[in-house]
Order: C-alpha cells, then structure tokens, then sequence
C-alpha cells in the first residue's frame, strides 16, 4: 500500500468518525427534543425559585367618633392543587371529586356540576398543581370553601390527605361609608406613577405596614405555585390613622353642600367645618358637577384651589387698620352714591348705600367696596408696603403645612411684586389680586375667632398601632396673636353686626349666637378675564357668638341662580350650623339655665302618640302633661307653669288605628302592633292611610300610609 493510499483512508476514517459523532449529537438533539423533552423541561421549572412580596395589610382609618372610614379586607383567589392527593391514590380522588363539583355549583352558580367536574378532572389527568378556580372570594366564602371534600384535610382508613386547596390572599381597600369624605380619606395608586391622595397618601408610611415574603416555584407551563403553605416572613399589618372628621357633621356638610349646589345651579363647590381652639377639621365636603349632571367628590377645592376670595377678605383689610390704630368701629367713611373713581377704574358697591356716610362698622356690615377701598386707601396709599407687610406678618402668604398633600399656594402681593400697579391696594382692600384657598381664609376667620391666636387645620390627631399610641398631633400654633386684644374684639363684634344688621341677617338663628362675612367675587375666565361675569359665592364665620366652637366657610363657584353669598353660600352655613347644634349638647345651656316658652303663650305641638312616651318626654323638658281637649294653647295649669298639649292614641289588635299626623315611628308602632303590613311612600309626618281607622279586618292586611 503507497504512502498517498494510506492517507486518504486515515482521513476518510478521521472525516468517518466526525460524520458519525455529528449525527449521534443529532440524534440524541432530537431525542430530547422530542421524546424526553417533557421531563426535561418539567425538571427544569421546578429548580426555579423565586420571592414573592405578600402585601401587608394597610391600617384602618377611623373617624373622631370612631367610626370606621377606611379599612382592608382580604380577597382570595381559589386555586386547586389536583396533585394533593398522590396518583396511587386515584380511587380516593375519584371518589370525592363528584361530590365537590356538586358543591362548587351549588354554591356558586356560575357552572354546572359537569363543567366543574370536567375542569377538575382534567386538572388530575394534566397533573396540574395550581389551576384557577375562582378570583376575588371574600373571606367568608373562603371559610365556607374549606368544609368542600379534597378541600379539607381529611382521613381515609389510615391514610390522612391534605387539603387540594390554595387560597392567594390579596387586600382591598373599602370605605364604609363610600363616599363621605372620600377625597381627604384619599388613595393611593400603583399603577403607572405612584399616585398618594389624602390621608392615604400623606400617611403611607404608617399605613402601609412592612411586606412578607413567600418562595415560589415554577412548575410545568411557566406557573408559580408556593414552596410552603406558610410565608417564609409573615408580613406586618400597618398602624391606623385616627382622623378629626366627625361621620354625622361630614354627612351633614354633604347634604347641604350638595342641595345648595343643586339649587342654585352651580358647577362646584366645598364646605370645612373646623373647632376653633383645636384647629381639628370635622367636615371637609367637596363637589363638582360631572358630565352627567351628579354632582361627585372629584378634586379637593377647600385645600387645592386658589382664587380671589373677594368680600370675606375684608376682615383681614379692616383688622390690619383697626390694629395700626389708622380706624375705629365708629370712624365716618363716605360712601357717596356706593361709587368710588380711581385711577383707570370705578369701584362699584353692589347695592346702592342706605346713607352717604355711615361708620366703618356700618360699611362693614352692608360689604360696601367703596367703604373698605377708601379707608385703606386713605391710610396706606402713600405706604402700601404697611398694609401687605401686616398680612405677610400674620403668615398669610405661606402654605398651612397642611397634614395632606395638594395645598395651593396663597399669593398676597407686595409693592415690589412685577405685577403691582396703582390699583392693586385699592383692589386688595375688597378681595382681589390675591390667592387664597377656602381652607387659608377659614384659618383667619378661625383666628378672630380665636382671640387672635391662628392655629394650623388639623386632620389627623393620632396614629396607633395594635392599640398603643404611636404619634400624637396636636395644634400647631402659626402666629400667637395676628392682631391685638382690642382690634380682635372690635373685629368680632363687626362680625357679629353683619349676622345681626347686615348682609347676614338672614342667616341668623334664634336659637344660637353666630358671627361671619359674606363674600362675592367675580371670576376671571382665562383669556377672557371677567367679562364673562362668573361668580364666586361665599359666606365664612363661625359659632356661638360668645364662646366660638366651630367655625365655617361655604365657598360656591359659577352658581347660575343668584350669585351673592348671603343669598347663595349662606343657607349652607346656615343649615349645617343649625343641625351641629342641635347634634352637640356641650352648646347648650342646662334645662334649669335654659328660658323656654316663658311668655306661655304657646306649648309645643305635639305628633299623636304614645302618652307613656310623650309623658316622659315633656317631663324631662320641665312641662307638666294635660289632656289636649282640656286646654287651648295658651292655658296654664293651677300651679301657673305652662302645660304642654298632646293627643293619646290607643290601639287594639285587628282594629285599624288613625296614624294621620303621626311620625314614621309612631305610625309604624301603631299599625304592626295592631297586627297590619305597613308599606311607606314619602317623608314627613303621616297625610294619608290606605285603609280607613276603625275598621275591622285581619291581621296581616296590607295598608300603605303616604307621608309629606
């Protein structure tokens, strides 16, 4: 064999041998491919393993009255482990199966028994670990869930089974109460940009807790299934907040903000009711009109949106000249004809004035422009950097470091400010070139109310976790005394004028004491400015008179029926001030303190009803109880004390009782217990009963009583 023969068969053996190593590695290439690659691809999922972070559950938030606000609670995601019970017991398996298919029917109604059978058998052939069932489950249901067959751990001989089923717990955030205060409760958003509202967002920190940890494994098709059934780290539930807001006076602000707002026709509007000595907020309302014409809490207006306040800024042009000493309450103003000619500019009071000149508590009381304008144009048109310096002391021109996020900044131009020209004193002086929110100007009124001590709003005034005391809050003071004692005093007493003679007048109670400032702006409209005669309408003050407990501002924009704030602002003012008082006994007198009736010209009117129960009433009232046929109305009895009137109602089992006049209680009381089936249309006091009194027919008769 020659040399070049006995090389080319080494290297076709050589190229052999590579030919044939390459098709082996090919060969085994497709064999795991295709024949083994199942297993393969099973055993490497299950040698992945991750962390879950399981979210804590954010603390509660409750109300000053310890109503809850807001809280967590657990949803579950069912998921069913169909390898729980091993392949060599399939006849144990099989024996259950139908029997929770059944149950998960039965008690869902959304499949039938089949369609569940055949998910979960399926699940068994498929070998599958973690297989969705069923989304959002609430706690209860997941309770129920566990007492199913194969979804209870259970025996069979000597054999014990674990449980098939999975629980994923996931939080969700309620509020109780929907939508009462929503807006201040607040949020928080994940989604995209973390988004925090409100207490929510402000208080993150505390309420949201500290996060668990769960190792997860991934199984055949890329799912994730728990290592253990227990964390690994428990996660740590978040402390609760405890809010200022008081639940009735926050569903009291509601009502009367939204009524107004319909009323008057306006696009939005907000009510903040706070205590005056602690700055603490117990109603914060906020609405605007949507596209559906509902009115809904969609942005915080009291704390966020800036504008001229108008007429209710007087207070603060009047108190700075009252405690520089530049005017007293009985300084003369004229007024003239209510119009006052400054340089490129006429201002003009909204009426024309009673008299020409009148005194500085006059022009107070009837938010004469032309009054406050000339005043403090007279005593601070050669040094306007007096008067915008006494408001920058005060603090008005800083935010209230409110305890949520979202304050506007106030705005109070100086004389060095670009924008000042020779009408920006003269325009300050009745409420405009200046930003305020509702809340900024509340805090002044508070102020005066407060003796001139202004202390920041408050709405969280304690953090607990588990029970114990975490933080404390308590009033931050801003300024100890804006004004002096006497320049105080002198602004109150013109506040109180203004209930008692001026604009407010209509606003009075005879019941309580109250003293305010009605307010009205007009809007700018973009590039319009104020040609399209938009209107702010408010009314800020507080109450009782004498010992200030609650102060208020109602602030309504673009309202298109009316548009002066005693008219429009007012009667929210009003309204709510009446049912706080009449919901808080501190601002009572005792019943031995309090005058009532003592003219006897007149007893109180009395709804038919018991007489055990209207005895009892007028007794604890310091009246003294006759028949209603016996007296008229301005009767006394023989110890010369006025008698209170009353109607006695008997009732007997299948006799139709007369509840025409009744209360709904009453009325309700009167006809179950005489045995009848009572539907109510209507609200008020009883106008109208479907069947007539004094007749006789069965027990359980349908009546329907209509009430107005």
């Amino acid at each position: 064999m020659n040399i070049r023969k006995s090389i080319l068969i080494r290297v076709y053996l050589a190229f052999g041998l590579m030919v044939f190593g390459a098709l082996l590695v090919f060969g085994k290439l497709l064999h795991l491919q295709y024949i083994d690659g199942d297993r393969w691809r099973d055993i490497a999922d299950s040698l992945t393993i991750k962390e879950r972070v399981v979210e804590a559950a954010r603390g509660n938030i409750y109300s000053n009255d310890g109503s809850l606000l807001a809280t967590s609670v657990p949803e579950y995601d069912i998921r069913f482990d169909a390898m729980a019970i091993p392949i060599t017991h399939n006849d144990v398996f099989n024996a259950h199966v139908d029997s929770l298919a059944v149950r998960m029917s039965k008690y869902f109604a959304d499949k039938s028994s089949r369609q569940y059978l055949a998910q979960l058998k399926e699940a068994r052939a498929k070998k599958q670990r973690y297989v969705l069932l069923k989304r959002a489950v609430s706690h209860q249901t997941l309770k129920e869930l566990r007492k199913f067959p194969l979804f209870k751990t259970f025996k069979e001989g000597k054999q014990r089974f674990s449980s098939s089923l999975i629980a994923v717990r996931e939080n969700k955030r309620i509020l109780p109460f929907t939508n009462l205060a929503a807006r201040t409760i607040g949020y928080k958003n994940t989604k995209g940009d973390t988004v925090r509202v409100g207490l929510e967002g402000a208080y993150g920190d505390y309420i949201e807790g500290r996060s668990g940890v769960q190792l997860m494994q991934r199984i055949a098709g890329g799912v994730w299934i728990p290592v253990n059934r227990e964390m690994e780290v428990a996660p740590t539930d978040g402390s609760d907040i405890i809010a200022t807001i008081d639940v009735n006076m926050q569903d009291m602000a509601q009502r009367a903000l939204e009524k107004q707002l319909i009323e008057s026709d306006a696009d939005n509007g907000c009510v903040v009711l706070m205590e005056v000595k602690t700055g603490e907020v117990r109603a914060i309302a906020n609405f605007t009109r949507d596209a559906e014409g509902v009115f809904r809490e969609k942005f915080n207006y009291a704390i966020a949106q800036g504008a001229d306040p108008g007429s209710t800024f007087k207070v603060a042009s009047y108190l700075v000249a009252l405690d520089d000493g530049k005017i007293d309450t009985n300084t003369i103003v004229d007024v003239g004809n209510g119009t006052y000619k400054v340089p490129a500019h006429t201002i003009k009071d909204s009426h024309a004035p009673k008299k020409s000149r009148m005194t500085a508590k006059e022009a107070f009381e009837e938010s004469s422009n032309v009054g406050v304008a000339k005043l403090i144009n007279q005593h601070y048109g050669n040094d306007p950097a007096k008067f915008t310096g006494k408001l920058h002391k005060w603090g008005l021109n800083q935010p209230l470091g409110l305890q949520i996020p979202g304050e506007a900044n106030p705005w109070v131009k100086m004389p060095s400010s670009r924008s000042w020209s020779k009408l920006s004193l003269v325009q300050m002086a009745y409420g405009y070139e200046l930003k305020f929110t509702p809340l900024q100007m509340l805090t002044l009124f508070n102020a005066v109310a407060n003796d001139g001590k202004m202390i920041a709003p408050l709405f969280v005034k304690e953090i607990q976790h588990l029970g114990s005391t975490v933080k404390k809050f308590d009033a931050r003071v801003i300024n100890d005394q804006i004004a002096s004692k006497d320049a105080i005093k002198k602004m109150q007493e013109m506040m109180v004028g203004v209930m008692e003679e001026g604009t407010g007048k209509r606003l009075r109670s005879p019941l309580y004491t109250s003293a305010g400032k009605t307010g009205t702006a007009q809007m700018a409209d973009g590039d319009r400015g104020y040609g399209a005669r938009r209107y702010q309408s408010s009314f800020a003050g507080y109450f009782p008179a004498e010992n200030p407990k609650y102060s208020m501002i109602v602030v309504i924009r673009n309202p298109r029926k009316g548009y002066y704030g005693g008219a429009i602002a007012g009667p929210v003012f009003r309204e709510l001030a009446d049912m706080v008082y009449a919901n808080d006994l501190s601002l009572h007198h005792t019943f031995n303190q309090r005058v009532v009736n003592s003219s006897g010209s007149k007893t109180p009117y009395t709804l038919k009803g018991s007489k055990e129960a209207t005895a009892k009433v007028y007794e604890q009232l310091g009246f003294k109880t006759i028949n209603w046929n016996a007296i008229v109305q301005s009767e006394k009895d023989s110890a010369n004390q006025v008698a209170a009137a009353f109607t006695e109602v008997q009732f007997q089992e299948g006799v139709v009782p007369n509840v025409k006049g009744m209360g709904l209680v009453d009325a309700l009381f009167a006809l179950e217990n005489s045995g009848y089936k009572t539907t109510v249309k209507g609200k008020g006091k009883v106008v109208n009963q479907s069947l007539a009194a004094g007749q006789r027919l069965k027990t359980g008769t349908p009546v329907l009583i209509e009430l107005n």
